[in-house]
């Protein structure tokens, strides 16, 4: 259902999130040297934030160290938001996360946000690899969340304080990909950012979810939503499809079991994965929230999205294999907005 007070995507702030692919034959050097050129260009095309994704056992993500990936991202660049879409919170010990992102508001002050997830981002063993006990579960995320924002106050209730951290001004999110967070972050008055890139099916639940249930806060007076959206642009309808299919195949691969490095673009899926696979990766990569195609098909797609969820603002996501491909379609992005 589409609002009666629906925004024109010109009129509302759009980023970046960026997954520091590793691409087949590359490495995770070269994937933060792209990134800091894609977030050089990002920045001086107006885009609004740019944020780094945590993820570990991954051989096609570079992001695991997310708080160091910010810090340089942010010594590139000079005034656009850096920040972490997100940091799973359950990984780690809360006064680790208040410290490394105090240490960073300390370095960038007024540039640095900090969104939140409550997933382990990663298989089971992984997340004891990161622990050591798999005591902290996803239900503590709350408490977890509570525990950052008094190490972040200006007079923390707890004994141990967090040096740099407290009293610093670091905004925070609260990410999800189903109802949960949304509750979350509706009853803390927090702003939410929503992954409909890769869980549509949920998206107009935790919208209203939060929306409905909002209750202002001493940092929001409104509910406030960013939505995750895939886009790839390119200069024709058929090369835009095909180097999507880079995406298709990293998908394709989680769904096997096998994730593997960000895969060069191909002619023909159906060579490589079955009927099944394949409908069952494009139910998530679904044409509203995975837009893919010539400058004027991503217009059509980007306001037809926005007009239908009336985002604050949207995050994209752009799963490239070539710099310059993944370049150009946030360019096109970008021509857009002027």
């Amino acid at each position: 259902m589409k609002s009666k007070t629906a925004k024109n995507f010109k009129h509302i702030p759009l980023s970046v999130l960026d997954l520091a692919p590793i691409t087949e034959g590359s490495n995770a050097s070269e994937s933060f040297k792209n990134s800091v050129d894609l977030a050089q260009h990002v920045e001086k095309w107006g885009f609004n934030r740019y944020w780094l994704a945590e993820h570990h056992n991954m051989p096609g993500i570079a992001s695991s160290a997310t708080s160091v990936v910010i810090g340089h991202i942010a010594g590139a660049t000079n005034t656009m938001r850096i920040g972490a879409g997100g940091v799973m919170l359950p990984n780690h010990a809360t006064l680790v996360i208040a410290e490394q992102f105090g240490t960073l508001e300390a370095m960038y002050p007024g540039r640095i946000d900090l969104g939140l997830g409550r997933a382990p981002g990663s298989d089971q063993a992984t997340a004891y690899a990161l622990r050591r006990t798999l005591n902290m579960s996803v239900e503590d995320f709350p408490m977890q969340v509570n525990e950052l924002q008094d190490y972040f106050s200006d007079e923390p209730i707890s004994r141990v304080k967090a040096i740099p951290g407290q009293g610093a001004k670091v905004p925070l999110w609260l990410l999800g990909s189903s109802g949960f967070s949304a509750q979350l972050a509706a009853q803390k008055g927090l702003p939410f950012s929503f992954a409909s890139h890769f869980a549509p099916a949920y998206l107009h639940q935790a919208l209203k979810l939060y929306r409905d249930n909002f209750k202002p806060s001493e940092v929001l007076e409104k509910p406030y939503v960013m939505l995750g959206i895939n886009v790839i642009a390119a200069d024709t309808n058929e090369k835009a499809k095909f180097i999507a299919t880079s995406q298709q195949q990293q998908f394709l691969s989680l769904r096997r079991g096998n994730p593997g490095k960000l895969q060069p673009p191909v002619h023909n899926l159906e060579e490589l994965y079955s009927p099944m696979e394949i409908a069952a990766v494009m139910e998530s990569l679904d044409p509203k929230t995975t837009i893919v195609g010539d400058k004027e098909a991503v217009h059509r797609g980007l306001e037809s999205f926005i007009e239908e969820t009336n985002a604050d603002e949207l995050i994209i996501g752009s799963q490239i294999f070539h710099h310059e491909d993944r370049l150009r379609s946030y360019e096109i992005v970008a021509e857009m907005m002027d």
